[in-house]
């Protein structure tokens, strides 16, 4: 019987450190990440896919204010951008992936949903948006458009220029997710949950956030509802680290519930890069999932890569 993983593309499966971001970047980026699943689809693995979408997302909210300066033509709101990108992020991951089976001689279908992830409307985030998201602003136009739009904005932590904060709420509900078990485990690869989920609140049927829901937090519910043996979190590191970049650094083969919420209070790992992850890790394993897997895409060959978080 095939195993079923939910493997998250890191950020840098789509768009690396110094890159524009242009498509021939982007597809080059993704089919290397889709040609490294190839070793787990050899092994008999049914996979689902969960992305990020961070880079992209700002670009689009830039087209879109710039169409507004213009000619226009009205902004969207969050939830639209991330259902944007979902798409156009869709589109590449299958792109590459079809390019690699070709060459593998691999017969698999592929395909993206576009995915509502519901939030709780009164979770404690919305109270203190704390994301950035989009371009950046100098402080007189960041309270002309807080005016404008009553949106949120804040100053960056490593410049003077001011961006838009929008909440991260938890995930609670990945809709339509009964269709993405079955096609799943009929051998079809299913991309889903991108940049985290279009973040809905249910009142009267739903309604779109503005908000920003975490990636690996989101495929790790995914991996939860659909009852994932393995769930895989794509970095750019080859396994996660205590002391990371200091003394005494020490990269992690295999460690507990226990040891990895030790780290955690320690604050070992860096809220803006480590610490979702192993939070998102802890979720799969604590509700039912066997291991979770933090290594980058090139590592999947081996046997033991990356960093097993087990119960």
């Amino acid at each position: 019987m095939k195993k079923l993983a939910v493997v998250a593309f890191g950020g840098n499966a789509l768009l690396r450190s110094g890159q524009k971001g242009t498509y021939q970047e982007q597809i080059k980026n993704v089919t290397e990440t889709c040609d490294s699943l190839v070793s787990l689809l050899k092994q008999d693995y049914n996979l689902v896919i969960g992305h990020g979408n961070g880079p992209q997302v700002g670009n689009v909210m830039l087209q879109h204010e710039a169409g507004k300066k213009k000619f226009g033509i009205e902004a969207m709101p969050m939830d639209f951008c991330v259902a944007e990108t979902q798409g156009s992020i869709g589109y590449l991951i299958e792109q590459g992936f079809r390019n690699v089976f070709a060459r593998e001689g691999i017969d698999r279908n592929v395909l993206t949903l576009l995915t509502q992830v519901v939030v709780d409307k009164n979770d404690e985030a919305f109270k203190k948006p704390v994301k950035p998201v989009g371009p950046y602003y100098t402080k007189e136009e960041a309270e002309a458009f807080a005016r404008e739009n009553g949106g949120t904005y804040a100053k960056d932590s490593k410049s003077d220029k001011y961006r838009k904060v929008v909440a991260s709420p938890k995930p609670l509900k990945v809709t339509n997710i009964d269709i993405v078990k079955q096609l799943a485990l009929e051998g079809n690869i299913v991309v889903t949950v991108g940049g985290g989920g279009i973040p809905v609140v249910e009142e009267n049927g739903v309604k779109g956030v503005e908000a920003v829901i975490d990636k690996d937090l989101a495929s790790a519910l995914t991996a939860v509802e659909i009852g994932a043996d393995e769930f895989y979190i794509l970095t750019d590191v080859p396994k996660v680290y205590i002391n990371f970049r200091k003394p005494g650094e020490l990269a992690l083969d295999v460690i507990t519930v226990k040891q990895a919420e030790e780290y955690l209070e320690q604050g070992q790992f860096g809220e803006g890069s480590m610490a979702p992850k192993v939070r998102a890790a802890l979720h799969f394993v604590k509700n039912g999932g066997k291991e979770c897997i933090i290594t980058e895409a090139g590592q999947l060959g081996n046997e033991n890569c990356g960093t097993r978080i087990v119960w």
